[in-house]
Order: C-alpha cells, then sequence, then structure tokens
C-alpha cells in the first residue's frame, strides 16, 4: 500500500513499493506477468462498480468500507502470521505513525470519498475522476520547487480540462455537484499520502505496511462514520443480498486479490508496464458500469474521461523519459 514514486495512481486501493522477487529469485514467466497485469486491470477497475452496488444496498458507506478494510486487513495479517511466522508483523513506534498517516490520507479520506460521493455518483463517472490523481501528484511536485518537462505540463492541462468538463457537467448524470466535488477532495488527499509517505518511515515490508495501513484506514473509517450519524442509519435486516455480494468481493478480490498481484507485477515488470493500469482502470469500470448498473454513457463523460485519460497519459510517457544528461 505504499505509494510508488512518481508515476504512481491508484483507485484509491493504495500501491506498494517494489519487493523482493515475488517469484524466489526465479524470473517471472511473461504469462505471470500479463496474468498479473490483467488482474490487476480489470478487478480494481471494478471495484468502482462494488462500491456503488455496496452504497445503493443501503450500506452506510464509511461503515461499509472499515469492514472491507478491517477485514482485509486482519486476513492478510493472519496469512502472513501463519507463514512467515508473527514476527514479520512487528513495527516501530515511527513504522506505526506513518502507517496510521497513510491509511488516513489514502483510504479514509480518500476510498472514504469515493464511497459517500457514489451513493449519488455513477461509478464510471468516479473512477474517471479519480483517474486524475496523477495531474494532483504533478502539482504537489511543482509546489515543492520541482520543474517538469514541458510534455507533462500539456499533460497536466489537458487532464485538468477534462475535469473540468465532468465536474461542472457531471456528466451530464444525476451526480450531485457537491458528491463530485467530494471526489476531487479525495483524490487530492490520495495524491498527497501518496506524495510524502516515503517521508514517513513506514515498515520495509510492502505486505505489512498494507496491513497495517487497511487497519489504521478502516478504524479511522468507523469513527468517521460514527460522526456522520452512520450507526443509526445502519438496519442490517434492509440490506439487499447484492451489498453482502459486493462487499465481500472488495475484500477478498479488490484487497487482497488485486493488491497481491500488483506487489507481484512490482517486483518482476518494468513501472512503464505497470503504470499503465492508470488509464485502464476508469475504462474499464466505464463499461462495468454501462453493463450491470445500466449507467448512462454520455457524450460529455465519454468526451471528458477521453480527455483525462489522453492527459494522464501524456504525464506518465514524460515522467518515464529519462533526462538528457
Amino acid at each position: 500500500m505504499t505509494p510508488l514514486t512518481f508515476p504512481e495512481v491508484h483507485p484509491m486501493a493504495a500501491p506498494a513499493p517494489a519487493a523482493p522477487s515475488a517469484t524466489g529469485g526465479r524470473t517471472a514467466s511473461s504469462a505471470m506477468i500479463w496474468s498479473a497485469l490483467a488482474i490487476v486491470y480489470v478487478v480494481w477497475g471494478s471495484t468502482y462498480l462494488g462500491i456503488r452496488v455496496v452504497v445503493e444496498a443501503e450500506m452506510p458507506p464509511m461503515l461499509s468500507m472499515a469492514g472491507r478494510f478491517l477485514v482485509a486487513g486482519t486476513l492478510l495479517a493472519l496469512i502472513l502470521g501463519l507463514k512467515s511466522g508473527w514476527r514479520r508483523l512487528r513495527i516501530t513506534r515511527r513504522e506505526a505513525f506513518g502507517a496510521a498517516v497513510v491509511g488516513l490520507l489514502l483510504l479514509a479520506f480518500g476510498n472514504g470519498a469515493v464511497a459517500i460521493a457514489e451513493q449519488t455518483v455513477p461509478s464510471g463517472l468516479a473512477a474517471l475522476l479519480v483517474a486524475a490523481t496523477p495531474l494532483w501528484l504533478m502539482a504537489l511536485r511543482v509546489g515543492s520547487g520541482e520543474r517538469p518537462r514541458a510534455l507533462t505540463w500539456v499533460g497536466v492541462l489537458i487532464g485538468f480540462a477534462g475535469v473540468a468538463v465532468l465536474a461542472l457537467s457531471g456528466g451530464d448524470t444525476t451526480a450531485k455537484p457537491l458528491s463530485i466535488a467530494l471526489i476531487v477532495v479525495g483524490t487530492i488527499s490520495w495524491a498527497t499520502g501518496s506524495r510524502f509517505s516515503p517521508r514517513l518511515g513506514l515498515p520495509k515490508d510492502p505486505l505489512v505496511t498494507a496491513l497495517y495501513e487497511m487497519l489504521f484506514g478502516g478504524t479511522a473509517m468507523i469513527l468517521l462514520g460514527v460522526i456522520r450519524g452512520e450507526p443509526g442509519r445502519l438496519h442490517l435486516d434492509r440490506i439487499h443480498g447484492s451489498g453482502w455480494i459486493a462487499l465481500a468481493y472488495l475484500v477478498v478480490f479488490g484487497s487482497l486479490l488485486a493488491y497481491s498481484a500488483y506487489s507481484f507485477l512490482l517486483a518482476n515488470a518494468p513501472i512503464s508496464l505497470i503504470g499503465t493500469y492508470a488509464y485502464v482502470n476508469p475504462a474499464v469500470a466505464v463499461l462495468l458500469g454501462w453493463l450491470i448498473l445500466n449507467e448512462p454513457l454520455t457524450w460529455r463523460l465519454l468526451a471528458g474521461g477521453a480527455v483525462i485519460i489522453s492527459g494522464v497519459a501524456l504525464v506518465v510517457t514524460a515522467e518515464r523519459r529519462p533526462r538528457a544528461s
């Protein structure tokens, strides 16, 4: 869950730093790499659909996402502890503080904002707005005194133009302006956590970092849910079965399977290939929302989404190239 150095973007489910080879020193085959990449493409792209189903089933957004990350974090802790020994889970106070800060920014504020917003925002539109995360990362870099390439600036301007189209029009959907604004705030929080996490002294083991971020982030979500009055709106007898299925999917596939696949890719595939998920996930989310939930495919949604993804692709491409010496 620890974010990468740039280009690092993620559909609200945190990335992790490169770990020792997941194949135990053996070279990963192309089939294994592409299988893992397919999982990241499809599963992370489908998490927006899963969140939408959960909130439509009358599950309070913050409490349901808290359950998602707390269960996933606990399962990951059990898996690591039983497989490698419980000593692997030990962290220092500084590492715990870092994991708590990142869990708060990425999961509680980032993912939580998306869940709240998706009560009115279609899953495809939410995914397209989140796709602008690399643009906010670039803005933070500029604020820190860095000087991006000219092509990067072009990509940023194009991407933000697409965000403006979607934000001002709502993609011609039923999305409320306040909900769209909430997603934008969530992506800024995500970008902030991604940008500054390397300075927080996180655990060196990416899986251990992942589980603690999920546990701290999930706990923060419970507190935020209580502040929002969500316990009073939680009626277990009214929750449709599809909501429980979607929540289980988010735990097992969104938070465990896809994350493991992503960790494998970080250890065995070039970042130029891995980074393509940043503009594939939104396309998957839009398609699934249209096929499964009958979400509208308006021309503003498609046009704004295409502009955002084009801008992100330019930024990722520009930052991938080595600077001339």
